[in-house]
């Protein structure tokens, strides 16, 4: 039974499970690397009656980092940021109820958690950043540049959808799963471990699980809105990700990509990558890969 819930939640819900057993097998693509992170700045920032937990790390254009579901900042991007911190201000992020980040009495919503992150971005003093989101993390970055533009100067979306129907269908009922029930059978594994060992208050674990599976039954629909947005975005998929390819390329065109006329009028200011042999769940933050893509897109000077 466990192994069915793991495996059900890390597919459909875009939570992070790759350290279980149950969902990915260990290699040497997803294995932290040697080079290791000299000691952040962490703090706390009050946003909308959240305290929301940060990290940063190196110096240069800011560039805010966002986990997915129950993930962490060092569960999720430990492979990726030493290097990203090398030529950029990483602010790294956990969300509503997410690690060392409490939760309040609000329910978990794309709209609210985007709304705490343009807060964190003005208080910590910026006028802008780049955003690059996984997942659930992902979602709440396009909600961000959705909501707040001003704060956004490039977007990175990275395994997350647009509308609800993105996902497989196939994987739809297991985002109906996620309730008080399936929080008790995942106790003892190893996400289970690293939140009670990070979390202000351990005992909400239930209670986030349960948030998380109101969040994801929620239909939506933002194609309107990301065909209005004007910075440029990233989008990256694995072949073999729990988002529809078809749905991420639907995405692409909505930003002005994937027409016949690049030929005349130039490439799209947004771009779009497809990683190969690639789950949803860890192995699409392979730096090997994800790195050289976002990289560049990231050095880019910003159109006029």
């Amino acid at each position: 039974m466990l192994k069915r819930t793991f495996v059900t939640i890390a597919a459909a819900a875009g939570v992070f499970l790759a350290a279980s057993p149950f969902v990915v097998a260990q290699d040497d693509s997803t294995q932290i690397p040697e080079t290791t992170l000299t000691a952040p700045t962490i703090g706390y920032a009050s946003v909308n009656g959240l305290d929301m937990y940060y990290e940063i790390h190196g110096t240069g254009e800011p560039l805010v980092l966002l986990p997915c579901g129950l993930g962490t900042v060092d569960t999720m991007f430990a492979a990726i940021l030493p290097t990203l911190a090398q030529t950029h201000q990483v602010i790294a992020i956990e969300l509503q109820g997410h690690g060392h980040t409490a939760d309040i009495d609000r329910p978990l919503s794309y709209e609210a958690m985007a709304d705490d992150v343009a807060a964190m971005i003005t208080q910590l003093g910026f006028e802008n950043a780049d955003i690059m989101g996984y997942s659930l993390g992902g979602g709440v970055a396009l909600q961000t540049a959705i909501r707040h533009p001003e704060v956004v100067r490039k977007l990175i979306i990275i395994s997350a959808v647009y509308a609800r129907n993105g996902w497989y269908p196939e994987l739809l009922p297991g985002m109906l799963s996620l309730n008080a029930q399936s929080a008790r059978e995942m106790m003892g594994s190893s996400v289970y471990k690293t939140y009670i060992n990070v979390a202000p208050r351990p005992e909400d674990w239930p209670v986030l699980i349960t948030k998380l599976g109101e969040l994801l039954k929620q239909d939506y629909d933002w194609s309107e809105d990301v065909a209005a947005l004007k910075m440029p975005v990233l989008i990256v998929v694995g072949d073999a990700d729990s988002v529809r390819l078809a749905h991420a390329v639907e995405m692409f065109g909505l930003l002005g990509g994937g027409k016949a006329d690049g030929e005349s009028n130039g490439l799209p200011k947004s771009q779009f990558a497809v990683l190969p042999s690639t789950l949803h769940g860890g192995s699409i933050l392979n730096a090997a890969l994800l790195l050289p893509v976002v990289t560049p897109f990231l050095e880019v000077p910003m159109p006029r």
